[in-house]
């Protein structure tokens, strides 16, 4: 939008006010003519009655103050009947002056820390945002919060559609990449690998590592016999020995599995607890245990495979959250309704939140003010040096146009009862 068009924006440049401004200037000028007409009619009969003399003063007296009245508002926006006469055309002809003077205004009034900190002391800022968001809505009005989730649901889309999802992803993996190289792992670990033992909540794990190693056993059965096989010698195998020996061996791995993982006081457990505290000590203490975890993590941060399988985790994130956006009384809008409303409650009844909010807002206005009021202020200045000066006035016009008029009509009317009354006053003379 240029800056010509954005102007009547700010002036209100609705056609009903242009249509009542036009109005009352054919009103202000009609009354002018008839003023005119007044004079002219009765100048010719002065001498039939003295009642003339009256009028006549009182219509040269208006017109003479109608026309004043109108070179001076017709002086504001332009040249009376285009000529050149100095002081005239004020608006187009100082517009620069007027747009500095504005932006001086505005900064000496209203941009300043001393009066945004005056201001913003008296008003409760988080008070009025509290009541905002839990106000009932008016019967046949939608309730505030689904309009608010709603737009920001859909601006939530329209956001994750038009970035790049590759690049977006990218940076994603990056970012997290970058802080999880800032990230100590290992004594991270080994503190929770303690705090689990701990509490005695280690024992799913060692229950689900023995299970997976039965199912994994199981699965490769027939490499465990071709192992056995292989490494068997040639009597063993002659005789078919090797077969038994290796159903032996796994008969016997799967029976001792099953023992573990129905007693929960084998002593093979105990060997499984005392190696895992074992190891949450070396991950907390342990120099060398620390620098083998963070090789593995980096590695496995740098390995091209975790990459590939994040971008396809992050292409199912980014799709699920489009379609959970845009869903019809979705679960996302529904939790992002329950937060705005508790947020509003908090917001209207703790004092206490009141006040570090409604201070925040105070020392964030005023290090605005402070910071980019000059900004601002420039912004202000150079916007209105920029707005074409014939649309300005124009609509400047339409906006106060009908006031001006009636100061015209005023003027007529003024001037005409102090014409009448010189003239009462130089009869008795």
């Amino acid at each position: 939008m240029s800056e010509t068009n954005s102007v009547p924006l700010m002036f209100g440049g609705a056609p009903l006010s242009v249509d009542r401004a036009k109005r009352m200037r054919w009103t202000a000028t009609g009354m002018l003519v008839a003023m005119a007409a007044l004079f002219f009619t009765t100048h010719g009969l002065l001498g039939n009655h003295p009642a003339w003399g009256y009028v006549n003063a009182f219509a040269e007296a208006a017109m003479v103050g109608g026309l004043a009245d109108w070179f001076a508002v017709t002086a504001l926006f332009r040249h009376p009947l285009g000529l050149p006469i100095p002081h005239t055309a004020i608006i187009p002809e100082n517009k620069d002056r007027i747009a500095d003077t504005m932006a001086q205004f505005l900064r000496e009034n209203f941009l300043t820390p001393a009066v945004v900190a005056r201001r913003m002391s008296g008003m409760n800022v988080a008070r009025a945002v509290g009541d905002f968001l839990i106000a009932s809505p008016a019967e046949g009005e939608a309730d505030t919060r689904s309009r608010i989730t709603g737009g920001a649901a859909e601006m939530f889309a329209e956001v994750l559609e038009s970035l790049d999802p590759d690049r977006l992803g990218n940076q994603m993996r990056s970012g997290l990449a970058g802080q999880l190289q800032k990230l100590d792992v290992s004594p991270l670990a080994g503190r929770m690998l303690e705090s689990a033992m701990a509490d005695r909540q280690h024992r799913p794990l060692i229950d689900g590592i023995i299970r997976w190693t039965g199912l994994t056993l199981e699965d490769n059965e027939e490499m465990v016999k071709d192992i056995i096989h292989k490494r068997a010698n040639s009597v063993l195998r002659w005789t078919g020995l090797d077969e038994r020996i290796s159903a032996s061996v796994l008969d016997g791995l799967y029976k001792l599995l099953a023992e573990v993982l129905v007693d929960p006081d084998h002593p093979l457990r105990f060997k499984i607890e005392e190696g895992l505290e074992k190891l949450s000590q070396d991950l907390q203490h342990d120099p060398e245990t620390r620098k083998r975890v963070e090789e593995m993590k980096r590695e496995l941060i740098e390995n091209p495979a975790v990459a590939e399988w994040w971008m396809g985790v992050w292409e199912r994130i980014r799709r699920s959250l489009i379609r959970r956006a845009r869903e019809s009384d979705n679960a996302l809008g529904m939790e992002m309704r329950n937060g705005l409303a508790d947020l509003g409650k908090a917001l209207a009844q703790d004092e206490r939140l009141q006040l570090q909010i409604n201070r925040f807002a105070r020392r964030t206005a005023v290090g605005v003010a402070t910071r980019y009021g000059s900004e601002i202020v420039t912004l202000v200045s150079e916007t209105v040096k920029r707005w074409d000066a014939t649309t300005i006035t124009g609509r400047i016009e339409s906006a106060v146009g009908r006031d001006l008029q009636f100061i015209r009509i005023n003027g007529t009317l003024v001037g005409g009862l102090v014409g009448m009354t010189l003239h009462f006053i130089v009869s008795f003379m």
